[in-house]
Formats: structure tokens, C-alpha cells, sequence
């Protein structure tokens, strides 16, 4: 077989492994409080990190990508809806591209 071929089939099987191991293993209810709240959140801890480097380097411009994001994080915090938080951002952002 070439390398390109067992590449594709060592891919394949990574990829499958996270999707088929709660099926396998975990086919009963999780008893332990632990892992179920460390499962519940891993979801919420991934997309941050794969989101967070990137927020920051979004506009080119550090200054107004750590504006927005700070209203943003202000705005979640004081729980208001998706829409006033992204619609915040974005508007700090503009406002802070229009001074800096």
C-alpha cells in the first residue's frame, strides 16, 4: 500500500475512535457525578479553545477585537440575549475601528 493510503486508513480510524467509544462503552448510565459533569462541559471547553485564538486576531487589529470581545463577555455575563451580544461586539468593534 503507498503512504497516501495508510495515511487516509490511520485518519479514518482516528476519527471513528471519539465517535464510537461512548456507543461501545458507555452503553449504561454514567453513575459518577464527576465524569458526567466533566462530559457535559468538554464541549463548551473545546469550542472556546478552538475560538478564542482566533476572536482575537479576527479584525487585524488587536484593540478592537479585545474591545469587542470584552463587551461581549460583559454582555453574556449580565445574561443578555445572542443577539445583543453579537450585535455589541460588532458594534464596538466598527466604533473602535472608526477611532483607532
Amino acid at each position: 500500500m503507498t503512504k497516501t493510503i495508510i495515511a487516509v486508513i490511520l485518519m479514518a480510524i482516528v476519527t471513528y475512535i471519539p465517535r464510537a467509544f461512548p456507543v461501545v462503552f458507555l452503553r449504561k448510565k454514567l453513575e459518577s457525578r464527576f465524569l458526567r459533569s466533566f462530559l457535559y462541559y468538554v464541549p463548551y471547553a473545546v469550542l472556546g479553545a478552538m475560538i478564542f485564538p482566533k476572536v482575537i486576531y479576527s479584525t487585524g487589529n488587536i484593540y478592537t477585537a479585545l474591545a469587542g470581545m470584552g463587551v461581549a463577555f460583559i454582555l453574556a455575563y449580565f445574561e443578555q440575549g445572542l443577539m445583543k451580544v453579537a450585535i455589541g461586539a460588532i458594534l464596538t468593534v466598527y466604533i473602535i475601528g472608526l477611532i483607532f
